[in-house]
């Protein structure tokens, strides 16, 4: 048993906790107010599968404290302080060791980052957005697996949904970052290598956010990990992304011819 709940043998999580909504019946019968409720709380649009009444958690006001049928909920079922605190350093640390790619990739490109400064400027604006987009698929995937709603059954449909939900976040946090590059005077230039480098950066993070607590569970590994792990993989992969882009749009050939057009029309 893992962390959190994490039953490394069946790769899944078999003690669910601080669960709320529906009334506790979940039988095959007449439970249209129990889908109804769900139908309300769950955000994923996935059914939620149920529990017995003694193993949910509800918030008791007079003791301040969440209790279920069988006494007070524990913060981390069947884990020692100690056990939760290696599982957690093991993977910071790699974690820590792995961050510094992206150290080595800026170093590489130190040319491109000193022609264009500008870059360097909104660097970590997307890096941060491929964390928070990425960060954010990846927890509602572990709720849903906390849950259960997300399951073989419905782990197509919750997959398609993150692939859409991708394309419509990429494009309103690219406006977003066009936006604040043109408040900022940025050169057009500059700006369009932001504003591309933004739009994949988010693309690529929801899609991996959503995938990547899955592929843990396969393995049997915590998918909790995923909430920390998808940061570094988009520290990454963000600079890499933003090194891409920037030297396309505005070192290669193509990219010159387009500096020179702009500065031409005064842009």
């Amino acid at each position: 048993m893992g962390g959190d709940g994490w039953n490394k043998r069946e790769k899944r999580y078999t003690d669910e906790v601080l669960i709320e909504g529906g009334d506790g019946n979940t039988d095959g019968g007449s439970n249209g107010n129990y889908n109804d409720a769900v139908e309300d709380d769950d955000e994923l649009g996935l059914v939620s599968s149920g529990l017995d009444e003694d193993e949910l958690c509800e918030y008791d006001d007079q003791s301040n404290k969440w209790i279920n049928g069988v006494g007070e909920c524990p913060i981390e079922p069947n884990i020692t302080f100690l056990d939760a605190m290696k599982s957690r350093a093991y993977w910071l640390v790699g974690l820590l060791a792995l961050q510094s790619c992206s150290g080595f990739i800026l170093s590489r490109n130190e040319l491109l980052l000193q022609d264009h400064p500008v870059i360097v400027y909104f660097l970590t604006m997307l890096v941060g957005a491929g964390g928070n987009a990425g960060n954010q698929a990846s927890v509602r995937v572990i709720r849903g697996l906390a849950l259960g709603t997300l399951n073989p059954t419905t782990q197509t449909q919750f997959l398609s949904r993150e692939i859409r939900m991708a394309f419509a976040l990429s494009a309103i946090l690219s406006i977003a970052g066009f936006t604040r590059a043109i408040l900022f005077q940025t050169p057009l230039p500059e700006t369009m290598a932001v504003t591309l480098a933004l739009s994949m950066i988010v693309f690529s993070s929801i899609c991996l956010g959503a995938i990547l607590p899955l592929v843990l569970q396969k393995i049997g590994v915590d998918p909790a990990h995923s909430s920390t792990t998808i940061q570094v993989i988009m520290d990454i992969l963000g600079v890499v992304l933003t090194v891409f882009v920037s030297t396309t749009v505005l070192d290669s050939v193509w990219g010159k011819m387009l500096v020179k057009t702009l500065g031409n029309m005064g842009l």
